[in-house]
């Protein structure tokens, strides 16, 4: 990999980092107060325009995450994509920087002939 890759590299890795641990800090103390009541998260989550607003948000990032993945995943012909997919589960903030970081990984291998 060359200087440039690296550095993306780092920076998709820190922003798995980060895009795992915000939003979990946020939701396991929730979860800790009310267990897994989903009619009460999405009563939450729909609370206010601004709730439901970044929902939305968060719904359509997922969306364009998970299409982005698969769609340019195929293309390069990279394995294990359910690696990234999966990741989906902690949100788009984790699963598109996972699939960016392998992505980059992926381009610096050499290519077999």
């Amino acid at each position: 990999m060359d200087s440039a890759g690296e550095q993306h590299a780092v920076v998709y890795l820190f922003l798995c980092i980060a895009g795992t641990a915000l939003p979990l800090a946020q939701f396991v103390p929730w979860l800790s107060a009310n267990g897994l009541n989903v009619p009460l998260l999405l009563q939450q989550a729909t609370s206010s325009n601004i709730a439901a607003f970044a929902w939305a948000d968060v719904l359509i990032s997922g969306l364009a995450t998970i299409t982005l993945i698969c769609v340019e995943g195929r293309r390069l012909g990279m394995r294990r994509l359910w690696v990234p997919l999966s990741s989906i589960v902690v949100g788009p903030s984790l699963a598109l920087p996972l699939f960016l970081f392998l992505r980059e990984q992926h381009l610096a291998r050499p290519k077999a002939h």
